[in-house]
C-alpha cells in the first residue's frame, strides 16, 4: 500500500481535508471555502489544488497516494455519484470519476457524510472496536449511518441510514422540512427540542419554569435547566428521549448493532443524553438486544475526515 491517503469532508460552508499515513495515523488538517456558486463547479478542483499543494509542500508525490475519500452532505450512490445535494449546488454530480481526474486518476471513494462520519467513530471514535455500529447525530436535523462488519450500507438509493426522517408520531400537525409530518427529526434535533419547548410554554402561559428566561431558548438551555432540576425540562427531555430511544429500538429491530453512538451538538449534554434514551429504548428493544451499549462519540468534527481515509484504506 502507498504510504499516504487523504480524508475530505464536504460542508455547506467548509471543505476539511485530512492528511494521513496509510496505516491511519493522523498528519495534518486545514480548511478551504466551499464555492458553492455557479452550481457548485469550483468544489471539486479546489479541494484537487489543496491536495496538490499539501503534496508538494510535504515533498512526496501523487504516486505515493493511495486515494482520497470524500464525504458529501447528500444522497451517494454505491458508485460514487452524488444523486443531488442542495446545499453544494449540484444537482447528479460523479464526484468519484471527476475528482479523480483531477488527481491523476488516483483512487477516490466518495459516500455521504452521515455515513462517513459513522465509519470514522467506528473505526478511530466511540463505536472502537466494534464492526456493527448505529451512530446517531443530533444537531441541526438528525443524521445516521449504519455501519455493518465495518462497512457502510449505503442503500439502494445512497440513502441507508437517514433516520432522521423515520415517522415517530401520527398526531403531529407541524410540516418536517422533507414534506412529511411527525419525524424524529422534529423532536429530537436540536431544532425540534427548542420547537417542543416552545409548544410546552405556549400550551401552559402560566406555569413556572427557568426556561422562560431564555430569549432565544436554545437545546443547550432546555438540558441545562433539567440537569438544575426545573420539572418543565425535565418533561421535555422524556418526551425527546422517548422519541429517540423508540426509534433506536426500531432500527435496532433491523441491523442489531454491537453499539449505538450518539454525536453531534446535543450529545454535548452528555451522560443525560445517554441515560435518557437508554431508557426508553431498552423498554421498547426486542428483547435480545435489550443490553445494546450506548456511547457518545468522540470525534467531533473530525469523524468525517478519519471516516473519509478509512473508506480508502480499509481493505489495504
Amino acid at each position: 500500500m502507498k504510504p499516504y491517503a487523504f480524508g475530505v469532508d464536504i460542508g455547506g460552508t467548509t471543505v476539511k481535508i485530512g492528511f494521513f499515513k496509510s496505516d491511519g495515523t493522523f498528519l495534518d488538517s486545514w480548511e478551504i471555502p466551499t464555492r458553492t456558486e455557479e452550481g457548485g463547479r469550483k468544489i471539486l478542483p479546489d479541494i484537487a489544488r489543496s491536495i496538490s499543494k499539501k503534496v508538494k509542500e510535504a515533498g512526496i508525490s501523487l504516486d505515493q497516494v493511495e486515494g482520497v475519500g470524500v464525504g458529501v452532505p447528500g444522497p451517494v450512490m454505491s458508485d460514487g455519484i452524488v444523486n443531488k445535494c442542495v446545499n453544494l449546488g449540484w444537482g447528479v454530480v460523479d464526484v468519484k470519476s471527476q475528482l479523480s481526474d483531477l488527481l491523476d486518476n488516483i483512487s477516490v471513494e466518495v459516500a455521504n457524510d452521515a455515513n462517513v462520519a459513522a465509519l470514522g467513530e467506528q473505526w478511530r471514535g466511540g463505536g472502537m472496536g466494534f464492526e456493527n455500529v448505529l451512530m446517531v447525530t443530533l444537531g441541526t436535523g438528525v443524521g445516521g449511518g449504519v455501519i455493518i462488519g465495518g462497512r457502510i450500507l449505503h442503500g439502494a438509493n445512497g440513502a441507508g441510514g437517514e433516520i432522521g426522517h423515520m415517522k415517530v408520531r401520527d398526531d403531529e400537525t407541524a410540516v418536517c422540512g422533507c414534506g412529511k409530518r411527525g419525524c424524529l427529526e422534529q423532536y429530537a434535533s436540536a431544532t425540534g427540542i427548542v420547537r417542543i419547548s416552545n409548544l410546552a410554554l405556549e400550551r401552559d402561559p402560566k406555569r413556572e419554569t427557568s426556561m422562560r428566561r431564555f430569549d432565544p431558548l436554545t437545546a443547550k438551555d432546555v438540558f441545562d435547566c433539567a440537569r438544575q432540576g426545573d420539572a418543565v425540562a425535565g418533561e421535555i427531555m422524556e418526551e425527546f428521549g422517548k422519541a429517540l430511544g423508540e426509534a433506536i429500538a426500531h432500527i435496532t429491530c433491523v441491523m442489531d448493532p454491537d453499539v449505538v453512538v450518539i454525536g453531534g451538538g446535543v450529545s454535548k449534554a452528555g451522560q443525560m443524553i445517554l441515560d435518557v434514551v437508554s431508557k426508553y429504548y431498552k423498554e421498547a428493544a426486542f428483547f435480545p438486544q435489550k443490553n445494546t451499549q450506548f456511547k457518545l462519540a468522540v470525534l467531533g468534527n473530525n469523524a468525517g475526515m478519519y471516516g473519509a481515509v478509512r473508506m480508502i484504506i480499509s481493505d489495504k
